[in-house]
């Protein structure tokens, strides 16, 4: 008499439907709390890149003090221009007294529509304040 053997069926390969919506749902969690981590430090990169120019035309303006006994009315007159990294995201403006003694306020606004728009202004003056210090 014949015995009949039993025979396993072939093993399946690849992911059942359960087993990718799982891995789905795990990339989507990470993405939740990856995205607007890196998106905050974007916005500080840029603030650092504004802050920094802010800074050089600080000390660019006490050098031209020295030399001319004023201030330099403009970012020309300074040897600099603003760039694209800042300008971009960035709106420079000066400010300038000729009050005695004199003055200036140099400031980098965000520019509205760009992803820098909910990110304050930055301003440093001629004594090097800087505000404001939440910021800085």
């Amino acid at each position: 008499m014949k015995t009949l053997a039993y025979t396993h069926p072939a093993p399946r390969r690849g992911f059942t439907l359960i087993e990718l919506m799982v891995v789905v749902a795990i990339i989507g969690i990470l993405a939740a709390i990856a995205l607007p981590s890196y998106a905050k430090y974007v916005m500080r990169a840029r603030r650092a890149d504004a802050q920094a120019f802010l800074v050089d035309v600080a000390h660019r303006q006490q050098q031209y003090l020295i030399d001319a006994r004023a201030y330099a009315p403009d970012l020309s007159t300074l040897g600099t221009s603003v760039s694209t990294q800042v300008s971009t995201y960035y709106t420079i403006s000066m400010v300038v007294s000729t009050a005695t003694p004199p003055t200036f306020v140099a400031t980098a606004a965000p520019i509205t529509g760009t992803a820098q728009a909910s990110d304050g202004s930055l301003t440093i003056d001629n004594n090097g304040a800087k505000t404001p210090s939440s910021l800085w």
